[in-house]
């Protein structure tokens, strides 16, 4: 045999054992999923706190599943809380992700990242008849601020030398911004005025948007970059194709 048909018969057997190791991973890798109650991206069709598969819905729920479904990959995706909980879960197990995140400078190099599935801006959030003018978070410091406890919000206004009273729950903060327990909410938008609406909490105002923050899948570090590359493919697809923006409008 000629060195020429020798390479070519060697090159031939290596992509055999390639396409055998990918159909390896097709079959056999699985991804766990966990997220939490945030509407309107994520939560049980019962409204409890612990869901699984088919009793999940929201905006980014519909987006993974449809990610997985397109990129051929197995996932088992559930619903738990806390969100600490969840979060400790995707960062210290292989083959476990988390959403939806923000991916924060902090946070960078703590996971393998698919996205944006949405936005999330950040906002302080006052009752209707609330005298409260605010431009900055320094002078959010002088008043009682309900956030959300372990959420990126949260953990951004320590950073800022603020001190929020947190709650387990973001919806419960709703109740306390009437109830006057607190003076200003630090939530998500469109995320906070959705929990609000749920809770019977209308009329409340933006006193201060203070970042933008875009909502991404978080990966255990340790998931195969074919994975992470297979999924954000079909993340670009399903946005060209205006899949994403169609699940977004049907909720909000």
């Amino acid at each position: 045999m000629s060195l020429k048909r020798l390479l070519v018969a060697l090159l031939g057997v290596s992509l055999l054992y390639v396409g055998a190791a990918r159909a390896e991973l097709d079959e056999n890798y699985s991804v766990i999923l966990m997220t939490e109650n945030f509407p309107p991206y994520n939560m049980a069709t019962n409204d409890k706190n612990y869901a699984r598969e088919e009793n999940l819905k929201g905006i980014a729920v519909e987006v993974v599943r449809e990610m997985f479904k397109r990129a051929g990959i197995n996932y088992h995706m559930t619903l738990r809380f806390p969100w600490a909980r969840i979060y400790k879960l995707a960062l210290e197990k292989p083959n476990h992700g988390v959403f939806v995140a923000a991916r924060l400078p902090e946070r960078e190099k703590l996971f393998k990242w698919v996205g944006p599935i949405g936005p999330d801006d950040w906002v302080m959030l006052a009752k209707a008849d609330s005298p409260i003018t605010i431009n900055s978070l320094e002078q959010a410091k002088q008043y009682r601020i309900g956030a959300y406890k372990g959420d990126a919000i949260a953990e951004h206004l320590l950073a800022q030398g603020l001190e929020p009273l947190t709650s387990f729950r973001d919806q419960e903060n709703a109740r306390k911004l009437q109830e006057g327990k607190i003076d200003l909410w630090a939530t998500g938008d469109p995320a906070g005025r959705y929990l609000a609406k749920q809770e019977g909490v209308t009329g409340l105002k933006t006193v201060l948007r203070f970042e933008t923050a875009e909502l991404f899948l978080a990966l255990n570090p340790e998931t195969p970059d074919e994975v992470v590359q297979k999924l954000q493919q079909e993340l670009d697809k399903m946005r060209q194709e205006g899949f994403v923006d169609k699940v977004l409008n049907s909720y909000l």
